[in-house]
């Protein structure tokens, strides 16, 4: 019984689309019966205008020829004559095999009884008495005068049997006709029900196995229209939950892996001290004033990439030339650069304007240069370019060897994610500065990648949308 609840989307399909094709097919019933049924009295009804024109013009002969009714009056079989030729019958047909005047009872019954002959003042001289009331007028005219009238009973009020047997046979005809195609609309209902509740029971048993937290379901379901289709978006929502899953997992492994490292070179320095090993001094002490900033600088690098993710990353944005704000942060590294063994190569175009959070954008260069500053071997060379192009500034920095593989480069804005080999963790790194200038470009609508570089190295490019109008400073 529970196949039959209402509650079911089968039975709901099933119940519309067949209640909506039932109306249909009775509605059609009915306004088909009542057209055919209009129609072919509508038809009845000029077909005895037209053979009673005949008649009239026939009786205004006759009344002109004989000056009066007395002929026709008087006379019932020329009546009935005069009846069967107005119904379009030759004389051949109307005689008898012997010669005889045709009797009423000859003449078809579907106009003769219901016809009378009236003078002008409407007394009638033949016909019917007990019809009179109900008869219509067309009125003989000789002369532009009125002599009398034709008056006849229309066919719906004295239908003949003949007819309404033909009315009745084909309303059961429309009858079969309607319940054939109810029928045939009822298999219609429940083929499409099922058809459509097969396909969108299994998008419910895919979507509920997600909701299980088991992302290697796979949909087939074949076709390409809107179910389909979803059932495509469910299998990509699979996938990336999936994705999303295994990334959860390696992002807080990375996480304990990073925090354990700091944590284990404090704990082994204090243990050291703790136990006599090594002296209280300022190199102990500078020791671990290091590893606590290096920790204190993980933590807060993991803290601006949530309120990244959050949306949370505060930024108080400004129109600043982005090549004053490299050669600002480059004028506190020169020291850094040189003892590191390397070169700046720097060109700047003045007035590049953006609007932006001059912090940030400082915080990204910084980043820029620390992993250049760690992954660069000695002497090495840094190049950097800023210029306006069209409607955005584009800032490109490079350094020189070691590279990274091509299939490598898409994935140096990963969090925590380093290349093992030439650029390793021996630099010191978390792996998680590119991260934090790939978030912090792309909340000031721009966008960070990472190429290959001419030089040897690395090539990231960031582009900003431009000022529309160059301001100037200073």
């Amino acid at each position: 019984m529970e196949n039959l609840r209402f509650d079911k989307l089968h039975v709901k399909l099933f119940a519309a689309i067949a209640g909506a094709i039932a109306v249909l097919m009775v509605a059609a019933y009915f306004i088909f019966t009542a057209s055919f049924e209009y129609g072919f009295l509508q038809y009845l009804k000029r077909a005895d205008e037209v053979r009673l024109e005949r008649m009239v013009q026939q009786l205004a002969d006759g009344y002109r020829r004989e000056r009066g009714w007395a002929w026709i009056a008087n006379d019932r079989d020329r009546w009935v004559e005069l009846s069967r030729e107005a119904l379009g019958l030759t004389r051949g047909q109307s005689e008898a095999a012997d010669g005889a005047r045709p009797s009423r009872r000859d003449t078809p019954l579907t106009i003769d009884p219901r016809l009378m002959l009236f003078d002008a003042e409407r007394r009638q001289l033949v016909g019917r008495t007990e019809l009179a009331r109900t008869a219509q007028y067309m009125p003989v005219v000789v002369s532009a005068q009125t002599v009398g009238y034709v008056g006849y009973v229309p066919r719906p009020e004295v239908i003949a049997s003949i007819e309404r047997v033909y009315v009745q046979r084909q309303r059961i005809a429309f009858g079969v006709i309607a319940i054939g195609m109810l029928l045939a609309s009822l298999l219609l209902a429940a083929g499409l029900a099922y058809w459509l509740t097969r396909r969108i029971r299994a998008i419910e048993q895919g979507t509920r196995a997600l909701i299980r937290g088991d992302y290697e379901t796979t949909l087939e379901v074949p076709g390409n229209d809107e179910l389909a289709r979803l059932a495509l978006d469910v299998n990509t929502l699979a996938r990336t939950l999936d994705a999303a899953r295994r990334s959860r997992r390696q992002w807080i492994a990375d996480i304990a892996h990073e925090l354990r490292t700091p944590l284990s070179v404090l704990r082994a320095e204090i243990e050291s001290l703790e136990d006599g090993v090594r002296p209280l001094d300022q190199s102990a002490v500078k020791s671990l004033a290091f590893e606590a900033q290096r920790l204190a600088r993980l933590v807060e690098d993991l803290h601006t990439l949530s309120l990244s993710d959050l949306g949370a990353l505060s930024y108080r944005k400004e129109p600043v030339d982005l090549s004053e704000v490299v050669s600002d942060m480059l004028e506190g590294q020169r020291r850094v650069v040189r003892d590191r063994g390397l070169e700046v190569d720097i060109q700047l175009e003045p007035g590049a304007m953006v609007l932006a959070d001059e912090a940030r954008l400082a915080q990204v260069f910084a980043n820029l240069l620390q992993n250049s500053l760690r992954y660069t071997d000695a002497p090495g060379r840094i190049v950097i370019r800023v210029r306006r192009v069209g409607d955005s500034v584009i800032a490109g920095w490079e350094d020189t060897a070691p590279g990274v593989p091509d299939s490598e480069l898409t994935r140096l804005t990963d969090r925590l994610y380093r290349v093992e080999g030439s650029r390793s963790r021996d630099g010191g790194g978390s792996g998680l500065g590119l991260a934090i200038a790939h978030a912090i470009v792309e909340g000031h609508d721009g966008t960070l990648t990472a190429h290959a570089s001419t030089l040897g190295g690395v090539h990231i490019e960031i582009i900003l949308p431009a000022l529309k109008e160059r301001l100037n400073h200073g």
